[in-house]
């Protein structure tokens, strides 16, 4: 498990235990401090607050949320600088029991770099653009085109962005006085012709050394997208990833939302592709080379601690301390996690034999 998957567990596992956090009034504080920005700002910031703060009516409530600001501001000095991704802080009175104080603080540093700034008091913690933080596995290119227009964007996670817009300059239907016919079409033909190639130039530059990106969507006009896709001369690493062509009429952000809304069958159905692969390949190693297998928990750990372990599955219905516990074995040897659904018969197969864990390994340990 490399750094970035293990904050993002981290981060997980932060969620699942303030989500169930609730106050008893409004003395939970959250403070969202983005990548790049002054922490000593935002110190300044909370000072401040923790003055308006003396200005609240209820005692018990006024303690609790200048106590919670008093610690998070000393939290924040023992940082020289905001870390690279940002920084969140969570801080509150977490006591059951009415008129009982319990001052609790959690920080975290993001897997990604954080863009918002937040600093709120409630009965819940704010938890959601972490969450959505968390949706943002992959990354998707996104291409809406016809012969005057162009439109490059991104779906990451829950979020479209424009990349890019190009022009063509290629003329409507309706001839310059005194063209003929064919020498129209010509001109037309030869001008949507370097279009496409602008187009597909760009796609290289924005996508090709892309590390998340999981496939390409396309959409358009019939029969504009597809010429497109046969006249562009798209590298092949690009034209391979291309998942999904569907029809839409529109070719700017407007287009790339429609895109993403008539292509969201195949995305989901792509990531349990992949899954199927997987646990395809574990049954096919357990039938054909059952030595190079190994599945049930007892079995699986004894293959990590032998460092045998290749690929290591585990169902998404077992404990998360139990995951956590066999992510950090595998971690220690090298190993490649991957957790498999049970949206899938595989899924559900893989569940039912293995009671969860299995294995593809790298030698026999018996």
């Amino acid at each position: 498990m490399d750094s970035e998957q293990k904050k993002r567990q981290e981060l997980e596992e932060l969620i699942a235990q303030l989500e169930n956090i609730r106050g008893r009034h409004t003395q939970l504080v959250s403070v969202y401090i983005p990548a790049g920005f002054n922490k000593d700002a935002v110190v300044r910031q909370l000072e401040s607050e923790s003055g308006t703060a003396e200005n609240i009516k209820s005692k018990a409530t006024r303690k609790a949320v200048v106590d919670a600001l008093d610690r998070i501001v000393r939290e924040l000095k023992n940082y020289k600088v905001t870390p690279p991704n940002g920084m969140v802080l969570f801080c509150g009175n977490i006591s059951e029991k009415e008129g009982n104080q319990d001052i609790q603080l959690w920080v975290n540093e993001p897997p990604k770099p954080l863009n918002v700034r937040l600093y709120r008091c409630d009965q819940i913690f704010v938890l959601d653009p972490l969450k959505e933080m968390l949706d943002i596995t992959e990354v998707y290119g996104l291409l809406a085109i016809d012969r005057q227009e162009a439109t490059i964007g991104i779906l990451e996670g829950k979020q479209i962005k424009v990349i890019r817009t190009l022009t063509s300059g290629v003329p409507g239907k309706v001839r310059a006085g005194g063209q003929s016919s064919a020498r129209f079409a010509r001109v037309t033909e030869g001008l949507a012709k370097e279009f496409f190639r602008r187009v597909a130039e760009a796609m290289k530059e924005i996508f090709f050394d892309m590390p998340k990106l999981k496939g390409i969507l396309v959409g358009g006009p019939i029969p504009t997208k597809d010429e497109f896709l046969e006249e562009a001369q798209l590298v092949t690493k690009l034209k391979k990833l291309v998942m999904a062509v569907k029809d839409i009429g529109y070719t700017d952000e407007h287009g790339l939302r429609l895109l993403v809304e008539a292509s969201q069958e195949d995305i989901s159905q792509q990531e349990l592709v992949k899954e199927k692969e997987i646990v395809q390949q574990f049954f096919e190693t357990l039938g054909k080379n059952k030595e190079k297998a190994a599945y049930g928990k007892e079995k699986t750990l004894l293959a990590l601690e032998r460092g045998a372990v290749e690929k290591l599955l585990i169902s998404k219905k077992l404990p998360k301390s139990e995951i956590k516990d066999f992510e950090d074995k595998a971690e220690n040897i090298g190993a490649k996690v991957i957790i498999i659904s049970t949206e899938t018969e595989e899924g559900d197969q893989f569940l039912n034999l293995t009671k969860g864990v299995g294995a593809i390994l790298r030698f026999q340990i018996e």
